[in-house]
């Protein structure tokens, strides 16, 4: 099938909007997204849906494209020619552990002229639960076209997602010269290490911890209940269900706690920022600890990641993701000297070669701060990313997997950097140095070569 390619001028997005649909509305939901799931098991088992002409089409073609990605996936990943996990050969979606959804791409769809209604083939008219007159307005303005709507059950209510064609629209950001280093962490969710020298914090609110009372209570009462069996085939009580939908809901509200103050944070960034340096954390290892997962996991390292990739693009941000083997905890921002071990518990960074008493995240945001001050638009990379490197003379180069585990007691002379919408290209090569004699961002002062290139490097369109 030929890709879309979008109008000049013009991008490919996604908007999510809540629904208040009827009672007659939630039934033909089901039924569409049940349409989808048995659809997707007849393309799995080659055997035929006997209530077929009761849904829309989209509805088993939704089913049946799955089912082919599926097995697409399953024969690149037996070829090596998939990334990840190995992938098995596809399975039956279970109607009690499948989501329900169903992807429309032909036929009624639209949001009505009074923005607080949708329509879509074979369902109708739906009501959105905040009116979006806004999409209403941009739709007869012409700069946006509606692609495919996605209804989507998550956490108890029903969501439809579009895919959309709309014209890109910059919003300049309010310091474009300026940029952060943004250090993720459990105690403090992130410590932000500006260009102007000011270091703040982001508290980690700790959704999941905060509920724990609540989930243990209403986990106790679900034990209580008898449940499902699939050994036996004994279903659950109706007791069983009303407090198992209760215990859901704290999970449900914690959930939209967390994506909320997740995206306070990163828009606040996008919109604030010209330039965003982060880590590549490699969360799903740091999952696998046993004492950190659960919190690990509330943080949601990944997803503010991902919400950092994507939303800079709608302000021109300039996006430095730091390689996932720089030592930024362990190298002293002022002189570059490098740290052979620092275990978790020392909160307080101690350089011995200089003496510089810092907090140990603090000290990270700085060094990742100074990569982007090392890090010019043409992909140039001087020094080592390091606050005290100024050497504006050295250039280095990247290699494709970065700084080596061990630790090293030198710094590292490679730096994998990508910027937000573009894709990765190598560095010319040479050499690089640590440390340095002139201070770094930590002092709040900077030389007046220094303001010029960074000037330079972090002016935005």
């Amino acid at each position: 099938m030929k890709k879309f390619v979008p109008q000049p001028g013009f991008t490919v997005s996604a908007h999510r909007l809540a629904l208040d649909p009827g009672a007659a509305a939630v039934a033909r939901l089901h039924s569409h997204a049940g349409a989808a799931r048995a659809a997707y098991n007849w393309a799995v088992a080659h055997v035929t849906a006997g209530w077929w002409e009761e849904n829309s089409k989209e509805a088993y073609n939704t089913g049946l494209g799955n089912a082919s990605a599926a097995f697409d996936n399953y024969a690149k990943s037996r070829n090596g020619k998939r990334r990840g996990a190995r992938v098995g050969v596809p399975r039956f979606k279970s109607k009690r552990k499948a989501r329900a959804a169903c992807r429309f791409t032909t036929g009624a769809i639209r949001i009505e002229a009074d923005g607080r209604h949708l329509t879509l083939p074979r369902i109708g008219t739906i009501r959105l639960h905040e009116p979006r007159p806004d999409l209403r307005a941009r739709i007869d303005a012409g700069h946006l076209r509606i692609l495919s709507a996605t209804v989507r059950l998550d956490r108890g209510r029903w969501f439809v997602s579009f895919q959309v064609e709309q014209r890109n629209e910059l919003v300049r950001v309010a310091r474009p010269d300026a940029g952060v280093g943004i250090d993720l962490g459990i105690k403090t969710l992130a410590v932000l290490a500006d260009s102007d020298g000011a270091v703040t914090g982001v508290p980690n609110p700790r959704h999941l911890d905060r509920a724990q009372k609540q989930l243990r209570r209403a986990g106790r009462v679900v034990s209580r209940r008898r449940g499902p069996d699939r050994r036996t085939g004994q279903k659950p009580s109706r007791r069983w269900e009303k407090a198992n939908r209760a215990r859901n809901k704290v999970h449900h509200r914690v959930a939209n706690l967390r994506e909320d103050s997740l995206h306070k944070l990163t828009t606040r960034l996008t919109a604030e920022y010209g330039t965003l340096v982060v880590e590549d954390l490699n969360v799903a290892g740091m999952g696998r600890n046993r004492r950190l997962s659960r919190r690990v996991a509330d943080a949601a390292f990944g997803e503010i990641r991902r919400q950092l990739t994507y939303k800079p693009r709608r302000h021109g941000t300039r996006l430095v993701v730091a390689d996932r083997w720089l030592p930024s905890s362990k190298t002293c921002s002022r002189c570059g000297a490098v740290k052979a071990k620092l275990p978790l518990h020392v909160r307080v960074f101690e350089c011995d070669a200089c003496g510089l008493v810092l907090d140990r995240d603090e000290n990270a945001g700085h060094n990742l701060l100074a990569l982007a001050n090392r890090t010019t638009r043409t992909t140039r990379s001087t020094g080592t990313g390091v606050a005290g490197d100024l050497d504006p003379t050295v250039v280095v180069g990247s290699k494709p997997r970065g700084a080596d585990r061990k630790t090293r007691t030198t710094l590292p002379q490679a730096l994998n950097f990508v910027r937000a919408g573009e894709t990765p290209s190598g560095h010319p090569a040479g050499t690089g140095r640590a440390g340095g004699t002139i201070p770094g961002p930590r002092a709040g002062t900077e030389t007046g070569d220094r303001q010029q290139d960074t000037r330079t490097q972090l002016a935005l369109w």
